[in-house]
């Protein structure tokens, strides 16, 4: 079956580039185009898409918002946002991951990398771009949004020890590999604790598992940059 991708962005050009690419590929299908967010978030409820190509800077309803309506959607649980991105650094961002996005991408990355990235934000895993992901979480994601309050740690009672373990490796940026590497486990084994993790904390995806894991005071910063 064809993984069936909504793409969201202001700009004509780029979205119909966007189609040929998807469009070229078997496993891939373009449903629906959206020029703002809440464009988005209506062509998301029609046509449950697998994946929503955000951008985030959009006139009127932006991608932030369109990824919180999309996310908070009991309908829609089975559509992921990938966001796109000029600024891999932006706060907006780290906001979007902390509304329910899966991951995120710079607008200048390849078409393969493009391509690898809705695949695995469609098979479950978060998408943090490698040059950002680290500066990224521990810029943003360790502290609540403004206003916000942090998980209590008591959300993370129904883990068992190593799955704590094998969520903290991954919220400090750790590939399956490497957890698997470091805890001397099969990497089947690893997903399965990921997998569980999920499950009970109630997380759509790997990229939340991240959030959850900062929030609770499971994994804390190294060091906070300005």
């Amino acid at each position: 079956m064809s993984i069936r991708v909504l793409l969201a962005d202001d700009q004509a050009l780029l979205r119909g580039t966007f189609r040929l690419l998807i469009d070229s590929c078997a496993d891939l299908e373009v449903v629906a185009e959206a020029a703002d967010g809440q464009e988005a978030v209506d062509l998301a409820r029609t046509h449950r898409p697998d994946i929503v190509l955000m951008d985030i800077r959009m006139p009127g309803t932006d991608g932030l918002a369109a990824t919180a309506a999309i996310c908070a959607d009991p309908d829609l649980s089975g559509t992921r946002v990938l966001v796109l991105t000029m600024y891999e650094t932006d706060e907006y961002v780290a906001q979007a991951l902390r509304f329910g996005a899966s991951g995120f991408l710079g607008k200048y990355v390849t078409t393969d990398t493009l391509l690898a990235g809705i695949r695995t934000v469609a098979a479950g895993e978060a998408l943090l771009s490698p040059g950002a992901t680290r500066a990224l979480i521990t810029r943003f994601l360790a502290g609540p949004a403004p206003g916000a309050l942090l998980a209590p740690p008591e959300r993370l009672n129904d883990l068992t020890p190593r799955e704590r373990e094998v969520t903290a490796l991954a919220a400090r940026g750790r590939s399956n590999d490497e957890i698997a590497g470091e805890l001397v486990l099969s990497v089947l084994t690893v997903r399965s604790h990921i997998q569980r993790a999920l499950t009970k904390l109630g997380a759509r995806d790997r990229a939340q598992l991240v959030v959850i894991a900062y929030q609770t005071g499971l994994v804390r910063p190294a060091s906070r940059q300005p």
